[in-house]
């Protein structure tokens, strides 16, 4: 087991909770960790890009000239690639870049995510997240009380106020324990947990 701080939003230590070392502490594989972001990454393009090969340009199947007695060069389709409005050679078509990861690899990747954060001391636990009212200056005083930069938040329940007042701070990202993923841990310096929301990331990875 793993004990951290609980704190609440004055950043006042007010209790202690006990982390489950099979998700928040354990062996670290660079590997493992590259190819779930990859895979994420790769799932996010939209693989539209489209150009008319020779058989897809509206052209006419008459030869250009006649073969044998112009002087010129012998040319077959005006569709092809080497004339001015013909297809395009070996251009891209739609396709989809999606790289299937194991769901046992993608579950040992997020502990490892959360893992890397225990480990820097970049791992928060609050009590509870609630703001009073949506203001965007008193979230930005609340995360100065903790000193971090590039943060992401991580709640059990949706929280208007707190989505709507981080909504125009950059550096911040909020979501729900369900959408939790390797990318954004990594991608975010600091972490800060509500703890009603440990017991289920604990159960949904454990299980």
């Amino acid at each position: 087991m793993t004990v951290v701080d609980v704190f609440n939003l004055q950043k006042e230590k007010i209790s202690e909770v006990d982390l489950k070392s099979e998700v928040f502490d354990v062996p670290i594989k660079q590997h493992i960790l590259h190819q779930v972001v990859v895979s994420q990454l790769a799932s996010h393009r939209s693989g539209t890009a489209d150009t008319k090969m020779r058989s897809e340009v509206s052209c006419s199947g008459a030869k250009l000239w006649r073969q044998k007695g112009t002087g010129r060069a012998r040319v077959g389709s005006g569709s092809s690639p080497t004339r001015r409005g013909g297809g395009v050679a070996f251009g891209p078509s739609p396709r989809k870049y999606i790289q299937k990861v194991p769901k046992k690899v993608r579950k040992a990747a997020l502990c490892m995510a959360l893992t890397d954060k225990v480990q820097s001391d970049h791992f928060i636990v609050v009590d509870r997240f609630e703001l009073p009212e949506i203001k965007t200056k008193n979230f930005v005083e609340v995360m100065k009380k903790f000193a971090v930069d590039k943060v992401l938040i991580v709640t059990e329940d949706r929280s208007p106020n707190l989505e709507k007042s981080s909504k125009n701070v950059p550096w911040i990202k909020v979501m729900r324990y369900e959408g939790i993923n390797v990318y954004d841990i990594l991608k975010y310096d600091h972490f800060i947990l509500e703890q009603s929301a440990i017991p289920k990331i604990e159960e949904a990875l454990i299980s």
